[in-house]
């Protein structure tokens, strides 16, 4: 089979319908869209969300809370979480990300102090907590912002 020999499957390709164009067509004069009325006019048809005059339902329910715009989130790991990582590996956000214990990156990833780490490692991070940095420090790593 070659490029110049392939063929859509027979009833997969219709021809385009083309509405409003004289009786014989089958749907000329009004087009489907019944006589007058908003639905029959050019750009007729309500918003979104739109009941009728009713007041919409997003209007009827409370507004609740804030949403900061410009919230900077971190993706967290734990200490405890660190100790699969050889003695002596670099840990950076890309290396947790590969193995798997960061999904999305956000704005960087964040240390947290929960657990215990057992080995030396030198961890680059955007945040740390106190008690995770003293916790790579006891152990005789280093916590490097970056």
């Amino acid at each position: 089979m070659k490029l110049h020999e392939l063929q859509s499957t027979e009833g997969s390709r219709s021809e385009h319908y083309r509405k409003g164009r004289g009786i014989g067509s089958g749907n000329g004069k009004t087009a489907g869209k019944g006589h007058k009325g908003q639905n029959a006019r050019s750009g007729g048809g309500v918003a979104l969300g739109f009941e009728g005059g009713q007041m919409p339902l997003w209007r009827r329910l409370p507004k609740r809370g804030f949403k900061n715009v410009n919230r900077i989130e971190y993706a967290v790991v734990n200490v405890n979480d660190l100790n699969r990582f050889e003695e002596g590996t670099v840990v950076t956000p890309a290396l947790l990300k590969e193995v798997g214990l960061v999904g999305k990156e956000y704005h960087g990833a964040k240390v947290l102090g929960s657990g215990k780490l057992e080995k030396k490692l030198t961890v680059q991070a955007s945040k740390f907590s106190k008690s995770a940095e003293s916790a790579i420090n006891s152990v005789g790593g280093k916590a490097e912002v970056i």
